[in-house]
């Protein structure tokens, strides 16, 4: 029986669902983020913008596309997994905070401190050992140490990223987790008693970890691609075409994302594997042996309800929204695109502040720094931004980068004079705020 979930972490503080959640801001000294104070220091670089979407939890939302598409996933799991009491097999966690300790988000999933995904212009940090959730995982260790094991894991997650139509700083993801003891895996096998899920003295090879026997991990990869097989074609329709293409991922081994076939592409849409069973030893259930995956709510949306757009889904267009008002969730929504507003794009070019790094150690410009500056001046209204030109000068080697910059508002149609207050402002800040020399 599943212990109850520890409440002392701030991590695990529930977030309400009715009301709004209260407002994150940040100040001089330290970073208010939804009822919690946290000290700022040299690697802070959460920015307002950012804070505004914390506690937005569209995912929440009612009828909102990506609540639908939880919920769709919620319902197929009820239904198909049904555990010894009659109960649904799987729990469903959608309200912890995305305020997480680094050793959660990382550590607690084997990624080593060298890892590139740590990079502070990877991540949205609070302080030097606190952040914005990069994934879903930061929490898969303490729900299985909680005694959990089926569940469903849903959220928003941050992330500082490019710019452009499939690409935001904010998005939400939903995983899966499902632990096996000895029994429950061989319990269909005949002779199923004589077989073990570990052994002595093996090794890590391509198929399975150094633990694990074969014909444990085969039956565990095997149950695995058969539930999202079934989820996906469950979403998508029967006669969806699938592939799965083995990959890595620090915390499962073997693993494997899967691709679907969709208007004429293949389209990756969700990673998994065979959970590391030191991740599982960690969390005290070293007995048993485990899947996860993890799949993009958006990118599920999108191709489902072909909504051409990433930033629709933070829209309060009331024309957006009630397409997805729907009297049951498994009712099909065909999106109606809204009047596409005309583009406007601008161009910014400098000169790149000579020398790799800065003075406390950090690359002293990185693409993303520019991409979250862009961000958090012009927010919604930009709609896409692109290296147009990379110019070393022959004699002096310094580096040149022009930046396409491309305006839409979602609802109304922008006048160049406002862009230009809005870019005016973007080569302001880049001189500022990144050494950059302007070349406007």
């Amino acid at each position: 029986r599943p212990r109850p979930l520890p409440q002392t972490d701030s991590s695990w503080r529930r977030l309400s669902t009715k009301g709004h959640a209260p407002q994150s801001v940040i100040g001089q000294d330290s970073a208010q983020v939804l009822g919690q104070s946290y000290p700022r220091d040299d690697f802070t670089n959460v920015t307002p913008k950012i804070l505004e979407k914390v506690g937005r939890n569209l995912h929440n939302q009612s009828h909102h596309p990506l609540w639908l598409i939880k919920e769709r996933i919620k319902a197929h799991f009820y239904s198909s997994y049904i555990g010894r009491s009659g109960n649904p097999l799987f729990s469903v966690h959608d309200n912890l905070s995305p305020v997480v300790t680094t050793e959660q988000n990382f550590d607690s999933l084997l990624i080593p401190p060298g890892h590139p995904s740590r990079k502070r212009g990877d991540n949205y940090y609070l302080n030097r050992t606190t952040m914005l959730r990069a994934h879903t995982s930061a929490h898969q260790t303490d729900l299985v140490r909680s005694g959990l094991d089926a569940f469903l894991l849903a959220g928003d997650v941050y992330r500082r990223d490019e710019i452009d139509a499939s690409h935001y700083p904010v998005f939400h993801q939903m995983e899966g987790v499902r632990l096996f003891s000895n029994r429950q895996l061989f319990s269909r096998v005949q002779n199923g008693g004589e077989l073990s899920l570990f052994e002595r003295g093996g090794r890590r090879s391509p198929e399975k970890q150094e633990t694990h026997t074969l014909e444990a991990v085969k039956l565990v990869e095997f149950d695995l691609k058969r539930t999202l097989t079934q989820l996906v074609s469950y979403l998508f329709g029967a006669d969806l075409e699938i592939r799965w293409v083995d990959c890595y991922f620090p915390f499962t081994h073997p693993s494997f994302e899967m691709e679907v076939r969709f208007q004429g592409d293949w389209m990756e849409v969700l990673g998994c594997g065979v959970m590391e069973q030191e991740l599982l030893n960690s969390a005290g259930a070293g007995d048993k042996l485990g899947w996860a995956f993890g799949l993009g709510l958006e990118r599920l949306a999108m191709v489902l309800y072909s909504i051409p757009d990433i930033r629709l889904f933070w829209s309060q267009d009331e024309r957006f929204l009630k397409q997805f008002r729907v009297q049951d969730i498994h009712q099909p929504v065909c999106f109606q695109t809204l009047s596409k507003y005309p583009p406007l794009h601008n161009d910014i070019s400098f000169w790149l502040p000579n020398g790799k790094e800065s003075e406390a150690g950090r690359e002293s410009f990185t693409e993303n720094d520019f991409y979250e500056l862009v961000r958090s001046i012009g927010g919604d209204l930009v709609e896409k931004v692109s290296l147009v030109d990379n110019f070393t000068h022959p004699k002096t080697g310094r580096r040149s980068h022009c930046y396409r910059i491309i305006y839409r508002h979602m609802e109304r149609t922008l006048t160049q004079q406002e862009v230009q207050r809005v870019h005016q402002q973007i080569e302001q800040a880049a001189e500022s705020e990144l050494g950059v020399q302007g070349r406007f």
